[in-house]
């Protein structure tokens, strides 16, 4: 009795998902703090950096996506290759992660540094905050090496649920953050003050040190020897699985983000005011969003170890259990920050425009975060069981169609202006939701196998 109980109990631990979500939610707060804190500290002594700052973020969280092609298709792979105890080709996943991750990290820094003024002005930036944008994207760009691989390590290691170590990391990358910024924007004791440009260099600096300890915290639990001993030869195998779970799966995020990149563009043709109550809201809103996200990757990762051992059944009840918290938690803090809107905002700013009309915003948050609490967790599990092309088109299809064609639409040619952005993008996320679930019902994802004669072949 007591033997067949100590594995059970692990199990357990092993897939539950709030005890898993809530280091995932810590860090993904934190690494949010990265950019949201830039914006606060420089606000204090330049508003129009806040503009700038979110200009510049719609662009540079566009292109970390990038990264993500690799992270999470290692991270969904050797989740199932753990599943299956197949720790060969773990080992050569690690090895071609890395090496993909940083030429993407190096091609991702040149396009910011040389592209940022083409972009930027593409982008419809004003005039008076074009010029700090650029020097934020260009300085944060260089240092996009350093987020490629820490990614890339965050991944591992939350394969194997140690959430909290990544956690860990994110704590001292954003202290650092904010002692950069109160030594380098302002100028305090004397220095000087580097405004915009010290905040892109405080968040530069702290995503090079948290790649330092993440790697060395790699070194002490898992060791590099098994991912040099599996780079030559090189695993092209193993890269291209990765390539061929990841292009679809970044892919969706990648359209998605595009798309609210498009957004803001559509949004710069407003007054100054309602650019910056966007950013405003967007800020808020992600607290709700990190909520589903945090549940969502913490069921990715169990859905992707059971899948690899076989389970459907196991699957299927995580799934329904995610949901259901995800749901609640996102519907309760989207409320809340609806019912206290205006003490919220009146932290940041005193600008009466701009709370006004943030309440209306807050208010179409709640079906917004609803809806995308759905998404998120069928997006993500539906990835990790092998159903990578429904997420991507349906993504593509009706982000476009919603969230761009008809904010256009509500926004510009009806005259609501944000309030319509908002409209447009809460439809978008609650028609997806249903269509979500209704794939997830049809059990097609029953059918789908990552590892193919992989885990028979351990197996035998």
């Amino acid at each position: 009795m007591g033997t067949t109980g100590a594995p059970l109990n692990r199990r357990r631990k092993e897939n539950d998902i709030l005890a898993l979500s809530g280091p995932i939610f810590v860090e993904l707060l934190l690494q949010l703090l990265v950019g949201n804190v830039d914006q606060i500290m420089v606000g204090w002594h330049d508003p129009n950096g806040v503009g700038a700052i979110g200009n510049a973020n719609q662009v540079t969280s566009l292109l970390l996506l990038v990264f993500s092609v690799v992270s999470t298709a290692s991270m969904i792979l050797v989740s199932q290759y753990i599943g299956a105890r197949d720790t060969k080709r773990v080992g050569e996943t690690y090895a071609a992660s890395l090496a993909m991750n940083f030429v993407f990290g190096i091609a991702v820094s040149l396009v910011l540094i040389a592209g940022c003024g083409p972009i930027l002005r593409l982008m419809g930036v004003h005039e008076e905050i074009f010029h700090k944008a650029c020097v934020y994207m260009q300085i944060v760009g260089a240092g996009m090496v350093f987020q490629s691989l820490y990614l890339t390590f965050t991944a591992f290691f939350r394969s194997s649920q140690l959430m909290r170590d990544t956690m860990a990391v994110s704590v001292v990358m954003n202290g650092i953050n904010i002692l950069g910024n109160a030594l380098l924007i302002g100028g305090p004791y004397g220095l000087p003050a580097f405004g915009v440009a010290g905040a892109a260099l405080s968040s530069t600096i702290s995503r090079l040190i948290g790649l330092l300890i993440i790697g060395a915290l790699f070194a002490k639990k898992f060791g590099f020897a098994q991912v040099r001993s599996s780079l030559l030869p090189f695993p092209w195998m193993q890269l291209k699985k990765l390539l061929r779970i990841g292009l679809p799966a970044g892919g969706e995020s990648v359209s998605y983000n595009l798309s609210q990149v498009c957004i803001q563009t559509i949004c710069n043709r407003f007054a100054a005011f309602v650019v910056n109550t966007r950013v405003y809201a967007t800020m808020f809103a992600n607290v709700t969003y990190l909520c589903a996200c945090a549940m969502a990757q913490a069921c990715q990762v169990v859905a992707a170890r059971l899948m690899g051992a076989g389970d459907t059944e196991g699957t299927e009840r995580s799934v329904r259990r995610t949901l259901a918290l995800s749901a609640a938690a996102s519907g309760a803090v989207s409320i809340l920050l609806y019912l206290f809107c205006e003490p919220v905002y009146g932290l940041f700013t005193k600008d009466p425009q701009v709370i006004a009309l943030a309440k209306t915003i807050m208010l179409l948050e709640i079906p917004l975060e609803l809806g995308r609490a759905v998404n998120m967790t069928m997006c993500r599990v539906l990835q990790a069981c092998g159903d990578i092309q429904f997420p991507i088109t349906l993504c593509v299809i009706f982000a476009w169609l919603f969230g761009v064609g008809g904010g256009y639409v509500l926004s510009v040619a009806c005259g609501w202006g944000l309030s319509g952005l908002w409209a447009a993008m809460a439809a978008d996320e609650v028609t997806r939701a249903a269509l979500f679930l209704w794939r997830w019902k049809k059990g097609v994802w029953k059918e789908k196998c990552l590892l193919g004669g992989e885990r028979s072949e351990q197996e035998a």
